[in-house]
């Protein structure tokens, strides 16, 4: 399927509007206080001691600003970041030439972390405890292990799906947090600071429609902010207004809860197909051809956080309340089984 409006994942397009809105400084990072707490006191306690941060794992649905806050973790100790991804580090080599390159107490931070291969995160684990990389060169009985020590550093790594992390990796990381998903509030305040530094006119109804549609999601609330200030100036002599927002959404199917097409077409598939369910992932996604690692990773999050899906042993089950909302009659599904969330 195409891209979707309502998507945490990043495109090329968000790069760029990534790099303008992004805040450079802890104290203008909306939301997320408690791990912001957190932060602040590890970040200075480091600092006194002179010392690199503790290794942090970030995690949670995409969109919600864990690449942000590396950088800002970067910037408040006052070293230099060095970004990567899981993906992008395909052999030990590679991970030994990134880790060898950094400098005392610098920043590396390892996106979608949850993708390295087992081999490549073995290079990580000395490294992380003892700050010194290992590996072997020549092969058989000319095989020999070297041994190279390196500066301490601080690795950041993120993932949206934190069960896939490997248990010892996982255990490597000084402060694990979990990224939540905005409350409106916080939605309202961030919109605000967008429109301002794109030099939007809006007014305070049209930025709380666009925080109240915007799925909790920061990426997601910045790129109807572009889209509503693109109709405002072809339809609405270029004012967000509250019912501006309301047209420019609704020509781009985002309903008031911030559900597209594609939510509508799995919550409708679950209840006219499977009869509300339960239903199994994999033939979920069949039904509607999509991948079940696309359902669970970027259509799930925000359906379970709604109400409208729940997880059994047996499958997903659509719930009384994405019934109503759809406009249908609640059929009680055909499974009783206990929530897995």
């Amino acid at each position: 399927m195409e891209q979707r409006i309502v998507s945490g994942k990043s495109n090329d397009e968000d790069h760029r509007l990534d790099t303008t809105l992004r805040p450079q400084q802890l104290a203008d990072y909306i939301g997320q206080e408690k791990i912001k707490g957190n932060l602040d006191i590890a970040i200075s306690a480091a600092k006194q001691r002179n010392q690199p941060l503790d290794h942090i794992l970030l995690h949670g649905p995409p969109g919600l600003g864990k690449t942000t806050l590396a950088h800002i973790i970067a910037t408040e100790m006052g070293v230099p970041i060095k970004v990567t991804s899981g993906p992008a580090i395909e052999r030990p080599a590679d991970m030994v030439s990134i880790l060898t390159r950094l400098q005392h107490g610098e920043t590396l931070f390892i996106d979608e972390i949850h993708r390295l291969s087992r081999v490549v995160e073995e290079v990580l684990y000395p490294a992380m405890e003892d700050f010194f990389v290992s590996w072997v060169i020549d092969k058989g009985l000319k095989a020999r292990s070297i041994n190279l020590a390196i500066p301490p550093f601080t690795l950041i790594g993120a993932t949206t799906r934190y069960g896939m992390v490997s248990s010892p990796l996982r255990d490597r990381f000084g402060s694990v947090d979990r990224l939540d998903f905005y409350g409106q509030d916080a939605m309202n305040l961030i919109v605000d600071r967008s429109a301002r530094i794109l030099e939007i006119t809006a007014e305070q109804n049209g930025t709380e429609e666009i925080a109240r549609r915007s799925r909790g999601t920061p990426r997601v609330a910045n790129r109807l902010l572009k889209r509503v200030r693109d109709y405002a100036q072809v339809m609405a002599e270029g004012v967000v207004t509250g019912p501006v927002t309301q047209h420019a959404l609704e020509r781009l199917e985002i309903d008031d809860l911030g559900l597209d097409s594609t939510d509508y077409l799995v919550l409708k598939a679950i209840i006219e197909k499977f009869d509300g369910g339960p239903v199994g992932l994999d033939t979920l996604a069949a039904s509607i051809s999509e991948e079940a690692e696309t359902i669970s990773d970027v259509y799930e999050p925000f359906l379970l956080q709604t109400g409208f899906l729940d997880r059994t042993r047996r499958g997903r089950i659509a719930t009384p309340r994405a019934y109503k909302h759809l406009g249908m009659d609640y059929q009680c599904p055909n499974s009783n089984q206990p929530s897995l969330l």
